[in-house]
């Protein structure tokens, strides 16, 4: 889907036609402007694969904000999206940042995911929705500066004692996670 290919255009600048997929959880900081200050994100990378899943919620229970990435050719990766949705409003609470990037814009011709649908999937769930390509570095600042800027406005109201949402006292940086495989069952029965 291309969650790792973002992370590492965003981050480092570069992109490689054949990323493999996180086979664990990576972590990089990024020093971002919000409104004019320096923010660090912090920002996990978690792996897809079903035998990592029970390690998402160490990942992702202190995170501000999410960014739920989708491909916009493959449908069943946009079903994912509102099973994240879902988890990661039951691990971290109802007021985690959620954006949700349709990657792959750079394919149009080869949509699968309805435009109109992917948009009201974000408004019905307070998410700001943006179309990214990671290999023409299409809107990646915009994600990342959106989801950034929602989360640092959290913090400092949640400081002035306003409410606001995810942030608290954790920490000086801005948690974020990227996922974009579904999490586990969470019904699943057996050992380990």
């Amino acid at each position: 889907m291309g969650k790792t290919s973002i992370l590492l255009r965003y981050t480092r600048g570069e992109y490689n036609d054949k990323q493999v997929s996180t086979l664990q959880a990576s972590y990089l900081d990024k020093a971002a402007r919000v409104n004019g200050d320096e923010v660090v994100l912090s920002i996990w990378d978690t792996a897809g694969q079903e035998r990592f899943h029970a390690l998402g919620p160490i990942y992702y229970r202190d995170a501000d904000g999410a960014l739920l990435v989708y491909d916009i050719t493959d449908q069943s990766s946009f079903e994912k999206v509102r099973t994240w949705i879902k988890e990661l409003r039951k691990i971290v609470g109802p007021n985690i940042h959620i954006t949700i990037a349709g990657n792959k814009c750079d394919l149009e011709k080869h949509r699968s995911v309805n435009a109109l649908e992917a948009q009201k999937l974000a408004d019905s769930v307070g998410a700001v929705h943006v179309l990214t390509s990671a290999k023409t570095d299409k809107n990646l600042e915009e994600v990342f500066t959106k989801l950034a800027t929602k989360m640092v406005k959290s913090r400092v109201a949640k400081k002035a004692g306003l409410g606001g949402g995810p942030g608290g006292e954790r920490s000086t940086t801005n948690r974020l996670v990227i996922v974009d495989e579904p999490p586990p069952p969470a019904n699943k029965k057996g050992c380990c």
